[in-house]
């Protein structure tokens, strides 16, 4: 494999390179009522029978209020109540102290009293007094707000007064920690007749990813890099909404996000001084892997890459059909504009997906790929038709075949469909080894790699349960490039043999 041009370019994380390398009982249900039990009713006289009726008919309307107990408690049932908000505010009041507040002294208020991430205080600062966090250009105004390169615009102090009045209208009808970032993160720029949108786009992040660059101590190393900064926001956003957005149309909604870890990994950014132990989505070193492995693929620089620059990802480790299918854009459209061509948004789901085929998102993702008639059901002529060309490969690479009714009869036993013949997308969410089915049927080297599994990587599995397929292999990976620029630069010589000035990265 040709060497990783972005290695000598793109800065390592100091923090951990070497440390890497060291590296109830069930409660009985109550029994049924006895019937046998119930004495006989005795017979009663129609006018005494019309008369209880009556009286059993007034006595259920007068239990009809308390009969069905309420589901619907109003807007205000997630707010902060009265005692709380006071609360809250005399806090802020304190720490106001009678001033205005930069952006500084702000991160307290917004750490404390509104139970936000502290980098999250610039944007909320915008929010307060209505202005935009990215600087728009006055020539074109449509463009500004979602370069990623868009220069961040310093909020006005904020009073005491001021934070009152945004608590009492928004901040305060939020308690939920969920709702509160994705109402902050939102903004109040209407969309239509209907007011502020109900999801967020990529654009919402870019602030607060902003602030993230410039005062974590974990990346500030990278303040000498813009060029590297923009490519880390890129990667996180595209990380995020590949996590959380399972709709995959690019708008993530409320519910979207309280079912996702991010707020969590929100918290986390800001509690950890080491960002690479962010494991979910603000890892540098997962980004660097990701934009190396996507570089040294993208040969001729122009941050798009072909059919054929796929075929080579992993040391050829996807058959041709499986990347046929993967640009004829079954598993998910492109986003790169450009026909016949994967951009780095589209990489960047195909890598998670490839390296990581244990979640919800990557099953769905290949599942798509194997279903040829589009019909949500995996048929055994479908699947022979990705396994004839493993087959080949074994035969080229002198492994001993293995006859696809023997893979088949295997399959079935693991994954245990519902219907025999027919493999659905929840028989595979059901089995912790469905990510080895698709394997088999198109990526040689995992399926050996499967069948010849290291003892040393079994126990280190069960030592870290933690850890998922991505972050393994992120971690790997990030100790390979590491070592390798180690290499490049004790030899003392250019990482680009040919002294080409555009060979790098930028």
């Amino acid at each position: 494999m040709p060497s990783t041009p972005t290695i000598g370019g793109s800065p390592l994380s100091p923090s951990s390179t070497h440390a890497l390398l060291s590296a109830t009982a069930l409660s009985t249900p109550p029994l049924s009522p006895s019937k046998a039990a119930t004495p006989p009713a005795s017979p009663m006289s129609p006018g005494k029978r019309r008369a209880a009726a009556a009286a059993a008919s007034a006595a259920a309307k007068r239990r009809a209020p308390d009969a069905i107990p309420r589901f619907y408690f109003g807007p205000n049932k997630e707010a902060y109540g009265d005692e709380q908000s006071a609360t809250k505010l005399a806090e802020a009041a304190l720490i106001f102290d009678g001033e205005a507040l930069d952006a500084d002294a702000f991160r307290r208020v917004t750490r404390e009293v509104c139970e936000l991430p502290s980098y999250f205080a610039p944007l909320v600062m915008h929010r307060i007094h209505g202005t935009e966090p990215m600087e728009v250009d006055e020539d074109d105004p449509t463009k500004a707000a979602n370069a990623p390169t868009a220069p961040a615009r310093e909020p006005a102090p904020v009073t005491w007064a001021q934070f009152t009045e945004y608590w009492n209208s928004t901040l305060r009808k939020h308690a939920d920690s969920n709702a509160r970032v994705f109402e902050v993160l939102r903004g109040p720029k209407p969309n239509g007749p209907n007011g502020p949108r109900a999801y967020l786009e990529h654009a919402d992040f870019r602030s607060i990813l902003r602030c993230i660059l410039d005062t974590h101590p974990g990346l500030e190393f990278l303040k000498d890099s813009p060029e590297f900064q923009d490519r880390y926001l890129e990667t996180v956003t595209y990380r995020i909404f590949y996590a959380c957005n399972t709709a995959w149309n690019g708008k993530m909604t409320l519910r979207e996000l309280r079912r996702s870890n991010l707020v969590e990994a929100m918290n986390h950014v800001d509690e950890e001084e080491d960002i690479n132990k962010v494991l979910k989505y603000f890892s540098y070193e997962h980004f660097y892997v990701i934009y190396c492995k996507f570089w040294e693929l993208d040969t001729d620089h122009d941050f798009l890459i072909d059919k054929e620059d796929l075929l080579r990802y992993g040391n050829h480790a996807l058959t041709y059909r499986a990347v046929d299918r993967v640009f004829a854009q079954a598993p998910r459209r492109f986003v790169s504009g450009v026909k016949n061509k994967m951009g780095y948004e589209d990489f960047v789901w195909f890598i998670l997906s490839e390296e990581d085929k244990s979640t919800p998102l990557s099953l769905e993702y290949w599942f798509r790929c194997v279903d040829l008639d589009g019909d949500s059901e995996l048929s055994p002529s479908e699947c022979a038709f990705f396994y004839e060309e493993q087959l080949q490969r074994m035969e080229c690479l002198s492994q001993e075949p293995v006859l696809f009714e023997d893979i088949l009869c295997q399959m079935c036993d693991m994954l245990k469909p519902a219907e025999n013949g027919k493999i659905t997308l929840r028989d595979l969410r059901r089995c912790k080894l469905a990510g080895n089915f698709f394997n088999v049927l198109f990526n040689l080297n995992k399926f050996i790699a499967f069948e010849t599994r290291d003892p040393v990587l079994i126990r280190q599995e069960r030592e870290e349960p933690h850890l998922t397929e991505w972050d393994r292999f992120a971690r790997q990976e990030y100790i390979r490039l590491s070592m390798e620029e180690e290499e490049g630069m004790a030899e003392g010589g250019e990482m680009w043999d040919d002294g080409d000035v555009d060979a790098s990265p930028f």
